[in-house]
């Protein structure tokens, strides 16, 4: 057979260049995953304290970077994307400064809850599979979407898609999360070594109702809290907008009792009333920055891919720069939450499973009892919360 020559204009040998660029990518897949993979679990475990602290101040970091960024664009629409971007990263600085004291206790936490992975083989499996799945099916709602601009009505068409995906997202994770929370908990409860691989048939057989009908509901219910207790820092004079704002808050405190993430270790309901029966347990809880800092990771993952695909369509396709700038930051964070959702299982497993059994072996030196037993000496600030900042009354003077 000839040899082609070095000055073809064609490509030469196409299906070896094929398999060549096919196996380069899977590869580059499997190098970024096994890297992540070990960067999770050496940090997590080696120095959660370190690993808390940068997810916190890198959130801040890259948000406000890849902010600028989009703003460098000098489009209105990436000009807005960057502000918004801006904004949130300096909210989330003045977070990561408000729960500086709560950092020492989150990653002890965390370092404590982490420590039953290793007994059960596989116990990543689940959440690797739901990333895996979520991959898939995130790749085919993207074509989806592109398919979805020229329909009759886009823009509801689009909405609806976001919503779908969402959803979609949030019960994948929630099966990652009953499965790693069953076997966790029985571990606990009952020092049983429960099979992984039945506990995950469990949650997508029997329990899939359940996790679809909390992954609707539960980011719905925290999210409106979350809202209704930023009201209730604007006290003013005016006493009928505080009135409400208080009552406001009164009535998701109720509502959070029945719906919200201890559920997918517990029945929500129970869980809450067990916390109520151990001592300053409710607001130790209330005050675990956990849920916090996996939604930051997200947002960090997701600014991440907004500067790669951003920049990527601003040279190739630039009229198109804000939206799959949008639709990036989304898949990033939907993918980082879904992958994030065994550290957070075993976490709710930890404190749900003390508030049921404080006096397990496995809870003889936990910084859960440590902590209560602080707060019962030196009283409520013992929980490493900040003073929550108000805004003052305004003052008018007499004329």
């Amino acid at each position: 057979m000839p040899l082609a020559s070095l000055n073809s204009r064609v490509y030469t040998n196409q299906i070896t260049l094929c398999l060549f660029l096919l196996q380069l990518a899977a590869a580059g897949l499997a190098v970024g995953f096994f890297v992540y993979r070990a960067v999770k679990d050496i940090a997590g475990r080696a120095w959660p304290r370190a690993m808390v602290t940068v997810i916190l101040w890198s959130a801040f970091g890259v948000t406000l970077a890849v902010g600028s960024l989009l703003m460098c664009f000098s489009m209105p629409a990436t000009v807005g994307l960057g502000v918004a971007l801006v904004v949130f990263s300096i909210g989330t600085g003045l977070y990561a400064c408000w729960v500086t004291r709560r950092v020492g206790f989150t990653a002890r936490v965390f370092e404590k809850a982490v420590q039953p992975v290793d007994k059960f083989r596989g116990l990543n499996g689940p959440a690797y599979l739901m990333v895996a799945a979520g991959f898939v099916w995130i790749s085919v709602w993207c074509v989806a979407v592109i398919g979805a601009v020229n329909f009759r009505f886009p823009g509801l068409t689009i909405l609806a898609l976001v919503v779908s995906l969402a959803w979609t997202a949030e019960v994948m994770r929630n099966v990652a999360n009953l499965t790693a929370s069953r076997v966790i908990a029985l571990y606990y409860l009952r020092g049983m070594q429960s099979s992984v691989q039945f506990s995950f048939q469990r949650a997508l057989s029997y329990n899939l109702g359940s996790a679809c009908l909390g992954s609707l509901f539960v980011p719905t219910i925290e999210a409106l809290r979350i809202l209704a207790r930023g009201l209730n820092l604007l006290e003013g004079e005016d006493e009928f907008m505080f009135s409400c704002a208080h009552c406001c808050l009164n009535v998701m405190n109720a509502v959070f009792e029945f719906g919200n993430s201890w559920a997918f270790v517990h029945a929500s309901r129970s869980t809450w009333r067990q916390f109520e029966g151990q001592p300053g347990m409710p607001a130790l809880a209330d005050a675990d920055i956990t849920s916090s800092v996996c939604f930051l990771t997200g947002v960090t993952s997701g600014a991440l891919c907004v500067a790669l695909a951003g920049s990527w369509t601003f040279v190739t396709h630039r009229h198109y720069t804000a939206t799959v700038s949008l639709m990036a930051f989304y898949v990033g964070y939907l993918m980082t939450r879904i992958g994030m959702a065994l550290p957070q299982a075993c976490v709710g497993c930890y404190y749900v499973c003390y508030a049921e059994n404080p006096r397990s072996r496995l809870f003889e030196d936990s910084p859960i009892g440590e902590r209560l037993n602080k707060m019962k000496e030196d009283g409520e600030d013992a929980v490493g919360v900040a003073p929550t900042p108000r805004f003052p009354h305004q003052h008018v003077s007499a004329a």
